[in-house]
């Protein structure tokens, strides 16, 4: 068994006030845990992963090609294989929460440098 808390996990920033932290991961999925600063986006892009996620704290509005919709703690969600989307913190405190991909991804296509 392999554990990783995320409080030891090396957060990178990879875009503009987005973190992300490699959790957990194996042959078939790999998790992350990210925050969005106050003020920050997330590029809108596409990828051949399923993500699923779980919102823990702050809120994040998730952008998708049809809809905009605000995730709160407690909130999970889904984004199809090959489905648009991205985020914006639009709050005053950091969006923080888990993601989950499948099959397992080590850095975004979006990353700056």
């Amino acid at each position: 068994m392999r554990r990783i808390n995320d409080e030891r996990a090396d957060d990178e920033q990879v875009a503009d006030g987005v973190y992300l932290a490699d959790l957990a991961a194996g042959e078939r999925a790999s998790m992350k845990h990210w925050r969005v600063e106050p003020g920050a986006t997330l590029p809108v892009h596409r990828h051949d992963n399923e993500q699923i996620g779980y919102m823990i704290r702050g809120t994040l509005t998730a952008i998708t090609e049809n809809e905009e919709i605000t995730l709160r703690p407690g909130d999970s969600y889904l984004f199809k294989s090959g489905e648009l989307h991205g985020a914006e913190n639009r709050g005053d405190e950091p969006a923080v929460g888990i993601g989950v991909l499948s099959p397992p991804r080590s850095d975004p296509d979006w990353k700056q440098s």
